[in-house]
């Protein structure tokens, strides 16, 4: 099974330059790009910031350049989203207790997507109500492969600007859902920091996948709120997308930047020699 992950698109962060808007453009190359390889997935992932103001018109937009997507889509809501927005534009999209979070399972792999938006707030935001309907979901699922998206990631990065503090109560309750469960969460995937990032929590591998809208500066000095030092804080480095892995035991994660390159060799008759020679050493 194979499970495509697009995150932080951002339509409507420049509503004046439709219908050319950067976003958008930047959003079907890397639709094209995932449904035209040979790699096609069974489920998209959409994990937050699918808009930049949570207005009707953008999810509009979303949901038509979207239409030709031949696999179930899985909305998360960011920051930047409504919640009543993502659903009247994802109208199966399931909900319970006011917030968008789910279990899909598939293939003996539960997906599970998180909530962790509150509305006038940056940064994540998990609360008692999350924790425990997480907290439940993992105790029925007790010693079955899980994987975990959610916009917000739990730890600290090191890009100051968008980090959370560490102790923030979010992310307490979030381990506290998790806490026991380490065993069989086999990754937890983000966004919401538009680069590509690697790290644990409480052991548990957590990922970051870059955006589709234009990445954030890889920068990881401090940053000083009372003084604008001129640093880079956005880029044009294209857009990238994640392709998990999933044959029945593990769960691998790839990535691809949505850009124009050159193929330098195809398998052709003069490298057969050397493919055969490479099968074979698995002996």
């Amino acid at each position: 099974m194979l499970i495509a992950q697009l995150t932080d698109v951002h339509i409507g962060f420049d509503p004046e330059a439709r219908p050319e808007e950067l976003n958008r453009t930047r959003f079907r190359a890397a639709l094209a790009r995932v449904f035209e390889t040979p790699n096609v997935p069974d489920f998209l992932v959409l994990s937050g910031d699918l808009t930049d103001h949570g207005d009707p018109d953008s999810y509009t937009r979303i949901v038509e350049l979207l239409g030709d997507v031949p696999c179930p889509i899985l909305p998360l809501v960011g920051n930047h989203d409504t919640r009543e927005g993502l659903l009247a534009a994802f109208p199966d999209c399931p909900s319970e207790g006011g917030f968008v979070h789910y279990v899909v399972e598939r293939d003996g792999l539960a997906i599970i997507c998180l909530d962790t938006l509150e509305p006038g707030r940056h940064g994540g935001a998990f609360c008692s109500e999350r924790r425990d309907w997480l907290r439940g979901r993992l105790e029925a699922l007790a010693g079955r492969p899980v994987v975990i998206f959610m916009h917000h990631p739990p730890v600290v990065a090191g890009i100051d600007w968008m980090d959370p503090a560490p102790d923030e109560e979010w992310i307490a309750n979030f381990a506290a859902a998790t806490a026991g469960h380490e065993s069989h969460i086999l990754a937890i995937h983000c966004g919401h920091l538009h680069r590509p990032i690697a790290a644990r929590f409480h052991g548990i591998p957590l990922c970051v996948t870059p955006s589709v809208a234009p990445l954030v500066a890889l920068d990881l000095t401090p940053i000083d709120e009372d003084e604008a030092d001129n640093r880079d804080l956005i880029t044009t480095e294209p857009p990238t997308y994640a392709l998990h892995r999933w044959r029945g035991s593990e769960l691998v994660t790839h990535y691809e930047t949505v850009s124009d390159w050159q193929v330098l060799a195809s398998y052709g008759e003069h490298l057969r020699p050397m493919i055969r020679e490479m099968f074979a050493e698995r002996g």
